[in-house]
Order: structure tokens, then sequence, then C-alpha cells
């Protein structure tokens, strides 16, 4: 019963704030080209989906590593559909890229269409390689960070797969800094047959970002591995500490 109530609530209150979020950007489109303000509708709509449980936890720390006056490559591990509600946690502006499919959900989709986020075919690498570039150079000069699942789909182990280097191209090619973001806890946001979670704890850490220096002068693929291997300890140890304060 409660998690129906839930439903109907968060149903209610995207519809809202998809019709805010409209008019947000019909009135900030001529002077706000990053969509801050659109951005922060979305932090809205998220902040009320875990706030309005109030046993549910979000907590993030290490945002002492995020400078708010620089755009980032953000690259986060990918465990759930839920990363993105719970990403909206970190304080950047920042657009997604996701794939294609993701923009057809009801209500999710325009959402994400009115937010500017960048849709991608993966079919097809080529092209979503260049949209990625294009489109992601585009947002960086606007102001806006970027953030992506460099693992491209999402993680069946809850473990960090191998990253692919779109990521990690666009950060080359735009000259900015990458910021590894790890989270943990969004795959059991739901239980067995879709009942909410009330005591839902997600942890997000971000660590410190890799330098637009460290970005030019390493390889790809070591640069690639190298955000891997430190994506992989960070998030081991955010998943102990977690562990640790349950008991």
């Amino acid at each position: 019963m409660l998690s129906a109530l839930y439903y109907i609530f968060t149903l209610l209150q995207v519809t809202v704030l998809f019709v805010v979020s409209i008019l947000v950007l019909i009135v900030t489109y001529p002077f706000d080209k990053s969509r801050r303000w659109v951005h922060e509708c979305s932090r809205l709509i998220c902040a009320l989906l875990y706030g309005v449980p109030f046993l549910m936890r979000r907590t993030i720390d290490g945002v002492e590593n995020i400078d708010k006056t620089k755009s980032y490559v953000m690259v986060m591990n990918h465990n759930s559909g839920f990363d993105i509600f719970a990403a909206y946690k970190i304080p950047l502006n920042f657009r997604w890229v996701s794939k294609r499919e993701v923009f057809r959900v009801p209500f999710m989709g325009p959402l994400l269409t009115i937010h500017g986020d960048i849709p991608i075919e993966r079919g097809n690498a080529a092209e979503a390689m260049a949209k990625v570039l294009r489109l992601g150079k585009l947002w960086l000069s606007r102001g806006a960070s970027v953030a992506i699942f460099p693992e491209g789909t999402r993680s069946k182990t809850g473990e960090i797969n191998r990253f692919k280097a779109g990521a990690f191209s666009l950060a080359k090619e735009a000259g900015v800094e990458i910021l590894p973001i790890v989270m943990t806890g969004t795959n059991e946001y739901l239980k067995k047959n879709f009942m909410v979670n009330w005591r839902n704890r997600v942890g997000i850490r971000v660590l410190k970002p890799i330098s637009v220096e460290e970005v030019a002068s390493t390889d790809l693929k070591e640069l690639a591995q190298m955000t891997h291997d430190r994506m992989v300890e960070a998030l081991a140890e955010l998943r102990a500490e977690i562990k640790a304060e349950k008991r």
C-alpha cells in the first residue's frame, strides 16, 4: 500500500515539475545556455524522490574535490537505472550521455530532452562517439559538465567493468579535467515485486579530479585504466565504510 502511494506521489510530482521545467526553459533560455535552472528542477525532483521516505539516505562525500567554477567530464560506475536519480545529489550542473531507449520512457524521456541530455545509439559506435564529442564539447563550452557511464551499460555483478574510450576522448579533445565518482546502493532501491526499499542507503563519493595536464599527457587506454583502478579502489572503500556503519 505504501509503495503504491509513493508511486502515485512520484507520478504527480514529476508531472508538475515536468511542466515547471518547460516553463523554466522557455523563460531562461535566452540567457541561461547551460540550462542551470532547468537542472535545478531535476535536482528538486530527485530530492523529493529521496527526501519524502524519511528512512532513505542519500549521502555524498568528497565534495571538496569539486570546483564549481569548472566544467568536468564526470565518470561514474553504473549499477542501476536509479543511478541517474541519485547523481543529482552531486553539486554540479551537468548533462547526461545516455542510450536512446531511455529517452523513450514516459515522463523520464521528455525530462531528459528538456534537460538537454545527449542520446546515443549504442549499436553504432562511430556515430555515438562523434555525437558525444560534438555535443559534449558544446555543453562544456557553455559551462556545464558532462556525465558519462564509461562502462557503457549496467554492471550485472555490481563490480566496475572495463571502460570504453568515449569519456576520455571527450576530456582530451575539450581540454577539461576528469572527475571520477563512485556510487553504491542504487540497485537496492526496490525490493522484489517492485516494492520500495524504505531503508535504502545510497553512498556517493567524489574522487580527486584528474588534471588537464595529466589528461593531455596520458595515453587514452592508460588514462581509462588509471581512472578505472582508482574508482575500483574507492568503491571498495566506500562499501566497506557503509557496511561498518550498519553493524
